[in-house]
């Protein structure tokens, strides 16, 4: 059948290229000139199944509020009336208890590792490449009481599957030496080996090439603005260039997705979270990391990109204003280069900014709605390329009527009531 995909994301390119794999005619719709030139153009670069824990936990509201007046802060909500943001912040604090929050982490954990394992079987049989690194994710601590709190989640992660293994401060410049020059401040770190590091953008593009290859169709440079619904069926999707018919239609659009939807009555409690990147060009390889990093302190990731370093963080809860605030993209410049001095040009470093699309639960959307041949792959907030093979699979499988490798319970639509 004939099977809409609106969205070129890497979720969107993923989902587009599974359901090819399984023998379906592909068209997929994006507003942009190609693949990946939103959410996914440029990313913290990191695979990271092993980093799954949600947002909500028993800790956040109370570092939130700590973070009130700073404008550098991890997290920064814009005082507005905004009746969605009031609503999914009510739903976002109810999940921040310590049983929510394990509920939370077993789903989006249930994605990820799926989806690791999707990308090493796909990486194996087609040689893609995305200037990707398998050293791990090495997670580096210097408040002893936020390292003693995630030694914690340790267990609870190795239970599900993954593999995180503790070190001490100098286990820590062992597996990076790039971070000698900040010996003295940390306290520890968690290195989690089976993630990974990589080119979001560049995969997306080599994938969108590769389902291209399949018989998908790009329309880039279209817009969607509404679906055709007749006898609870999609029958077609409008779009600035006309309409376009469908047998069944996966909705990818990320944070823009709950405004399509909502016409129809489909409420979906995704909300835009804006995160900034910035990319810097290594000067001297010795003074930048190999290992990809998540800096506990302020919340930030690195990423190595063949010659570029790429550090991002932050979030910024405020609608669907995609403008880049200067002062925080430059926080992200100087603590990069705090942490490794010299590594490169910083008056050559590019800033940009993108809206992450997050669910209260942090747990992704995917699967069936009330409408028989609508489809959903969207909220995997700061985890889209960690998911996106996983859920592109997961999604093609469902849109098939083949039953997936991994339980939907707890990632469906319907969780929300």
């Amino acid at each position: 059948m004939t099977v809409l995909v609106l969205g070129a994301g890497v979720v969107g390119a993923a989902t587009a290229y599974y359901l090819a794999k399984a023998g379906h005619r592909v068209e997929v719709i994006d507003r942009q000139a190609g693949p990946a030139m939103e959410t996914s153009f440029a990313n913290g670069g990191q695979i990271s199944a092993n980093h799954s824990t949600p947002w909500a936990t028993p800790g956040t509201p109370w570092k939130a509020l700590k973070w009130l007046g700073q404008t550098d802060a991890p997290l920064l909500v814009h005082p507005r009336l905004d009746l969605d943001l009031l609503a999914w912040g009510l739903r976002f604090l109810a999940n921040c208890t310590t049983r929510r929050m394990r509920i939370n982490t077993e789903r989006a954990l249930r994605v990820a590792v799926y989806s690791r394992d999707q990308l090493a079987a796909l990486r194996s049989a087609t040689g893609i490449r995305y200037e990707e690194r398998s050293r791990g994710i090495l997670h580096i601590f210097r408040d002893l009481r936020e390292y003693r709190q995630a030694l914690g989640q340790v267990e609870l992660m190795n239970r599900h599957g993954c593999v995180r293994q503790v070190v001490d401060a100098d286990g820590c410049v062992a597996l990076e030496p790039a971070l000698a020059a900040v010996r003295g401040s940390l306290v520890g770190g968690i290195h989690s080996p089976d993630d990974e590091s990589g080119d979001a953008q560049l995969f997306t593009e080599r994938l969108a090439a590769m389902a291209g290859e399949l018989g998908v169709t790009f329309r880039f440079a279209t817009s969607v603005r509404r679906l055709v619904v007749e006898n609870d069926r999609v029958r077609a999707v409008e779009t600035d260039q006309g309409p376009i018919d469908a047998d069944a239609a996966v909705v990818a659009l990320g944070s823009h997705s709950p405004r399509l939807l909502r016409p129809l009555g489909i409420r979906l409690p995704v909300y835009p979270a804006k995160g900034y990147s910035v990319t810097i060009p290594v000067g001297d390889p010795a003074r930048a990391p190999e290992v990809a990093l998540i800096d506990d302190e302020v919340k930030m990731v690195y990423s190595r990109l063949g010659d570029r370093l790429r550090a991002a963080g932050t979030a910024e809860l405020g609608g669907y204003d995609e403008s880049l605030n200067e002062a925080r993209a430059r926080f992200l410049l100087n603590k990069a280069m705090e942490l490794f001095p010299g590594c490169g040009d910083a008056d050559k470093a590019t800033f940009w900014a993108g809206l992450r699309p997050s669910t209260p639960d942090g747990v992704p959307v995917m699967g069936r709605t009330r409408l028989a041949n609508l489809f959903l792959n969207t909220g995997h907030g700061t985890l889209g390329w960690t998911m996106a093979c996983g859920a592109g699979r997961v999604v093609s499988d469902v849109v098939s009527g083949t039953t997936p490798d991994i339980q939907l319970d707890g990632l469906e639509l319907d969780r929300f009531g």
